[in-house]
């Protein structure tokens, strides 16, 4: 899941500017020439997708589990599911619902918060700051139940520094053991000039991402035949269910 803050640190990394001690989340994407003219106010879209030789639901069910993530994104040093869900009417279980992560380069970390829907089976997405989800509520209805109040403690998480914040995995079977993973990253400065800064090379954050998650899926399934032909009932996070 990338940030306001993260997403800036790498342009700050450039050939252009100097920030010793700026942090990064992901490795240094920003070197395309700039637009000084690109001062658009709607949100950047970034978008990866793979098709991976496995079935729908541990790869789903792994994408979901947030609390993992610190173990195989890049710099990531912390993550922690700080809310859940009820019970979905599918699969009678809770999916995260808040999260806080932990990111850093040396000795300089930050932390953050986000709020996540699941779509059971087929969608994990996070959002910061004041932007709302778009998803249907009786597919996220199991999130909204007494989210209220709640949902102050994430909504602001973008400190001022974007409008629109939003990370979505969309996860389709397309054939027996053959499912597509789809990443879409949008995302809104406030000030302009990070847009036109961003403009060029931003892409390819989402191409190291879903590459990460695609070595996750890879170490975990590969020779793992029982997880691989659980259905998501039978999972929690990136491991079968304890019987």
């Amino acid at each position: 899941m990338a940030t306001p803050r993260t997403l800036l640190r790498p342009l700050l990394h450039g050939p252009t500017f100097r920030a010793p001690q700026r942090r990064t989340f992901l490795p240094n994407p920003f070197q395309s020439a700039l637009n000084p003219l690109n001062t658009s106010s709607s949100p950047q879209t970034l978008t990866a997708t793979r098709t991976l030789p496995y079935p729908a639901a541990p790869i789903y069910s792994i994408v979901s589990d947030v609390s993992s993530y610190s173990f195989f994104l890049p710099y990531c040093q912390s993550s922690s599911v700080t809310r859940w869900s009820a019970r979905d009417n599918t699969y009678g279980r809770s999916w995260p619902s808040e999260a806080k992560l932990t990111v850093g380069w040396g000795n300089l970390t930050e932390s953050f918060t986000s709020r996540v829907f699941c779509v059971p089976g087929k969608i994990v997405e996070s959002i910061g700051g004041s932007t709302e989800t778009d998803l249907p509520a009786n597919d996220i209805s199991h999130h909204l139940e007494g989210s209220r109040d709640q949902d102050k403690s994430a909504k602001g998480a973008a400190n001022g520094l974007m409008t629109h914040l939003r990370s979505r995995w969309t996860i389709e079977s397309v054939g027996k053991n053959k499912t597509e993973v789809s990443l879409a990253l949008e995302f809104t400065f406030a000030n302009p000039l990070y847009t036109t800064l961003s403009a060029g090379a931003a892409p390819k954050v989402a191409h190291v991402m879903i590459r990460a998650f695609e070595e996750r899926v890879q170490k975990l399934l590969d020779g793992n035949p029982e997880m691989t032909k659980a259905s998501l009932g039978e999972l929690e996070g990136s491991q079968l269910r304890q019987r």
